[in-house]
């Protein structure tokens, strides 16, 4: 079972540890090269009291050491990644393959329920802390403190932990891994709001202590070094994981204490044609997307006047964002095609797991009586285009559209027309990543949503690796975000988008044409 186990997780697993040592070896050796006595106390005050700062990356503490602006620059969206990622592997590895019936045979034999959730934890819980201690690795490398390496990896692991554990027990609770998996992400975004609103309030210590995210904050790698908040982390962790534990040992499989009423009337809306079936498969997940995506530029936009204002008082930290690639930071336009830049990576991961959905289907052969039905493979996937195409352009519009709300109502000069052509300019990228999910359905449809998520997530982080190492145009030129120019802030490039279109869709032809050739998927 343990075995088993590591083989579902491994290369997600294994995804996760690089792309989180990677990213904090990145920022603390750009430190060193871009930073480093560049912050004079008298910046690092201002950082420090600005609460738009706080909002966005937490309380910034020894910002002079580059393994505590390593921490504070990206503690925040590493935590959030591994969580995220253990919250969903956990709801995958219990009621995802509860709903499929691949434990049925399984839980017939000598092996208990309670057994086998308790092994899956272990090995998921074992995946985590590598990724902590990838991250330790990865700052230790780089020369920073050791103990404050140390405790940074271990406060990563130890939130992986307790969403691990998060996941484990709603999907105990509930009926099927659709609300489990929304359930584990909405307690994960609620407990990362809480953190941003008492960091921008400045609330009094103690309150920063009832939130995983608040504990990890409170570690202070690098300057305090508190261990305490650790085994505060650990001990919710494993409160979560006995609870979830026992659930699984007093309920019937197929079943959940808050199931769902099963007398409800059939729902047969949208299931009259393949573009309404694709509709409704869609529509649910896009309304998740759309909330979290908007939710977050709306406040990015509230916070724009409070960080134009500080960069534009504090010179030197809008030199040093340029000299990383990021200018005109100091004005509104600027932040807004800065934040914009970001946008590109949760509308081409939507499009890329939209599309691996649809290649679970077949492989966990939910799909078959679909393709029993008289008509071809090829208006199949048509339609489940369509609708990718169309959720997201709007998800983009949405993110666009909250952005500007949130500036208008923080007074900022962003007009709604600017703050649209800004978000519908990195649809381009977006509409690649979908390309390469549908090339990945065709001849890898195992690895669809790895391979969709390559050019917005993989080229992101490649631009940002090749200009801080100062890498010629023509190696920048791999990533699709140097195609794009900085809308509202500069005009857009039209030839670039052109051209990451015109891959888009040879990669969407040739996918389409392996999709209709190739045998299923098993």
């Amino acid at each position: 079972m343990i075995g088993l186990a590591v083989r579902q997780l491994r290369f997600g697993a294994a995804a996760i540890i690089a792309v989180t040592a990677g990213m904090s070896a990145l920022v603390a050796a750009q430190y060193q090269t871009t930073f480093a006595g560049a912050l004079d106390n008298g910046a690092l005050r201002a950082l420090a009291a600005n609460p738009a700062i706080r909002t966005l990356f937490g309380e910034p503490v020894a910002l002079g050491d580059p393994g505590g602006f390593t921490v504070w620059r990206t503690g925040t969206p590493v935590g959030v990644l591994v969580g995220v990622w253990a919250a969903l592997t956990a709801t995958r590895l219990t009621r995802g393959d509860e709903d499929a019936g691949r434990l049925d045979l399984l839980l017939s034999g000598t092996i208990t329920a309670r057994g086998l959730l308790a092994r899956r934890l272990a090995v998921l819980a074992g995946a985590v802390t590598l990724s902590g201690t990838g991250v330790s690795l990865a700052l230790l490398i780089t020369g920073t403190a050791p103990a404050g390496a140390v405790l940074h990896g271990a406060g990563i692991a130890a939130l992986g932990l307790v969403f691990a554990a998060v996941g484990a027990l709603t999907a105990q609770l509930l009926p099927s891994r659709s609300p489990a998996t929304g359930a584990a992400v909405g307690v994960l975004g609620a407990a990362l709001l809480a953190r941003m609103v008492t960091d921008g309030i400045d609330a009094p210590a103690w309150v920063r202590w009832l939130t995983p995210f608040g504990l990890t904050g409170q570690l202070q790698p690098y300057a305090a070094n508190r261990v305490a908040p650790l085994a505060g982390l650990a001990a919710l962790a494993v409160v979560l994981a006995a609870a979830a534990i026992l659930a699984a040992g007093r309920r019937d499989l197929h079943s959940a204490p808050l199931a769902l009423d099963a007398r409800r009337r059939a729902r047969t809306r949208l299931l009259h044609s393949l573009i309404g079936f694709a509709l409704r498969r869609a529509l649910r997940p896009w309304t998740g997307w759309l909330f979290g995506v908007a939710a977050y530029f709306a406040l990015i936009g509230s916070l724009t006047t409070s960080i134009s204002e500080f960069l534009s008082d504090n010179t030197r930290f809008g030199e040093l964002a340029a000299g990383a690639g990021f200018g005109g930071l100091g004005s509104p336009h600027g932040f807004a095609a800065t934040m914009f830049s970001l946008l590109a990576i949760p509308t081409g991961v939507y499009a890329a797991v939209r599309i691996g959905s649809f290649a679970e289907d077949e492989t966990s052969r939910r799909a078959t009586l679909l393709f029993a039905m008289p008509f071809s493979r090829r208006k199949l996937l048509g339609c489940e285009l369509a609708i990718t195409t169309a959720g997201t352009l709007l998800l983009a519009t949405g993110a666009g559209l909250a952005l500007w709300a949130g500036a208008a109502a923080a007074g900022a000069p962003l007009g709604f027309t600017a703050a649209i052509h800004g978000a519908l300019n990195i649809t381009p990228i977006a509409l690649l990543s979908l390309g390469a999910a549908i090339a990945g359905l065709g001849r890898l449809p195992r690895a669809t949503v790895a391979l969709g998520a390559l050019p917005a997530v993989g080229g992101f982080f490649y631009q940002v690796v090749a200009q801080s190492a100062g890498a010629p145009d023509w190696v920048l030129g791999f990533s699709p975000f140097t195609h794009t120019a900085a809308v509202p802030l500069a005009t857009p490039d039209w030839p670039g988008s052109a051209g990451l279109l015109t891959v888009a869709a040879v990669l969407t032809a040739v996918g389409t044409i392996g999709y209709t050739r190739r045998d299923l998927a098993i």
